[in-house]
């Protein structure tokens, strides 16, 4: 196990490991022990009680956080040319079709999101298994397949992101940075946190969130009060 520095040593000594802090008191406590020279990102961990492993278990959905994650979200927009000039308008860092499927081929996924249109998924599938391990094969049900490209692209940029339960039962999703106000940090998790509760699947038994832990990219982790969220 690596040794702690002497930073992390001093974050650590910061948070009591045997208190469960609520959603206010944490991101409060986050900006304090922060103590990176960058802009940490801001990340939230919810265990969730669900099987991932049964499909009417599976929670995935997406969240519009109300101050945006703070990163500038890089996207492509595969279209065809009558859509170019709407996807370029909206925001989108990258537009065309055919150039930048041959770039995918040959590895190039520089990106954070891709948008495309339903007559273009057919030309995305033998991508799959490049764009599906990193998470970036558009699907209707996350908004990134769909006619009205410009609606799309600016959603994202303005803050969109989606989730998916891993297969040990945990979301994991980034919130923000540090420089975000402690507020900003509240209401962006609150916003996520409210998300997963209407997706509670009807299978789902027992206690649904188990546990919540709000952390930046250099910190320890800060245990949330689930009841008090």
């Amino acid at each position: 196990m690596a040794k702690l520095t002497k930073k992390q040593k001093e974050a650590a000594s910061k948070i009591d490991k045997n208190r469960m802090y609520s959603l206010k008191d944490a991101a409060a406590l986050l900006k304090v022990v922060a103590s990176a020279k960058f802009d940490e990102s801001v990340d939230i961990a919810v265990r969730l009680g669900v099987d991932p492993r049964k499909a009417n278990q599976m929670v995935r959905g997406v969240v519009t956080l109300p101050h945006g994650t703070g990163k500038d979200v890089k996207v492509l927009a595969l279209v065809t040319p009558d859509k170019e000039a709407e996807a370029k308008e909206a925001g989108a860092d990258y537009v065309g079709l055919d150039d930048y499927l041959q770039k995918i081929k040959d590895g190039w996924t520089d990106v954070d999101v891709i948008i495309t249109m339903p007559s273009v998924m057919g030309k995305l599938g033998p991508l799959g298994r490049i764009l599906g391990p990193r998470g970036l094969m558009p699907n209707p049900k996350t908004g990134t397949v769909t006619m009205d490209v410009a609606k799309a692209v600016q959603e994202v940029k303005a803050g969109k992101i989606d989730f998916k339960v891993d297969k040990t039962g945990i979301v994991h999703a980034g919130i923000g940075k540090v420089s975000f106000g402690a507020e900003q940090i509240v209401d962006n998790a609150h916003e996520i946190i409210q998300t997963l509760i209407k997706l509670k699947p009807t299978a789902a038994k027992g206690v649904y969130i188990k546990s919540i832990y709000l952390t930046s990219t250099m910190s320890p982790a800060i245990a949330l009060d689930p009841k008090a969220v």
